[in-house]
């Protein structure tokens, strides 16, 4: 299956626009059908259905929206986000949040997997999936993506927030590192040691970097360094 993009290069303020173009008898599956804002194509080339109720529960979403070619859409994207294609040839070992998935083509299958308890309980993520078949899934991304190689032994520790894949033989634990000032001021991050590479997304923003550049007072900015929890308390 073939798909044709026609998408910015770059992430404006006010979010994108993607456009798909499907050919004769090709079908994708759209997870957040309230993002198409225009459709080229039959009106029968669109049939929205309910989600089963694992997707209801991973997507926070009740209904996806299924398209065949020939057709074309554009899709809009929210502010500061950027949409990934990612085809999948065979089996991919790499585990995805659900939650990122914008479409898959037909043809993708998906299997769950289930994360810790404890870091279920600090990540607030339960389930991660993978993905096999033969197709393209699309991911929505915030911000540049890096690949990095991980390594059997030498731990690589990547900020929870911006982990966007990893492979399923990855070992990982929820932790920090530096001085203890640095692992009192940092998030959690993910030790992870194994084979293959990881997908880390740059995105996340706490606003520390804003308010720095907006010019806060340096005593302010000490306090909330030195003080426990002060970039909570400190405004």
């Amino acid at each position: 299956m073939q798909l044709e993009w026609q998408q910015s290069t770059k992430m404006p303020a006010s979010g994108q626009a993607v456009t798909i173009v499907l050919g004769e008898a090709e079908k994708l599956h759209m997870l957040h059908p309230g993002q198409v804002i225009a459709y080229t194509g039959p009106s029968g080339g669109r049939s929205d259905r309910f989600m089963d109720v694992k997707g209801m529960y991973r997507k926070r979403n009740l209904i996806r929206a299924d398209f065949t070619g020939t057709c074309r859409f554009i899709a809009s994207l929210p502010p500061g986000f950027n949409l990934m294609p990612i085809p999948i040839s065979g089996g991919s070992d790499l585990l995805y949040d659900f939650r990122h998935l914008f479409y898959y083509t037909d043809g993708i299958k998906m299997q769950t997997r289930l994360l810790q308890f404890k870091n279920m309980l600090i990540t607030r993520d339960a389930i991660k999936v993978k993905f096999s078949g033969e197709g393209e899934i699309g991911i929505l991304t915030k911000g540049a993506v890096v690949e990095m190689k991980l390594h059997p032994t030498e731990p690589l520790y990547v900020d929870a927030r911006s982990l966007l894949a990893y492979p399923e033989n990855a070992q990982l634990k929820l932790s920090v590192y530096g001085n203890h000032l640095a692992s009192q001021h940092m998030h959690y991050q993910w030790q992870m040691i194994g084979s293959g590479s990881v997908l880390i997304q740059s995105g996340h923003d706490s606003g520390e970097l804003e308010k720095h550049l907006q010019g806060d007072g340096l005593f302010k900015r000490v306090l909330r360094e030195v003080i426990p929890f002060g970039g909570i308390f400190i405004k």
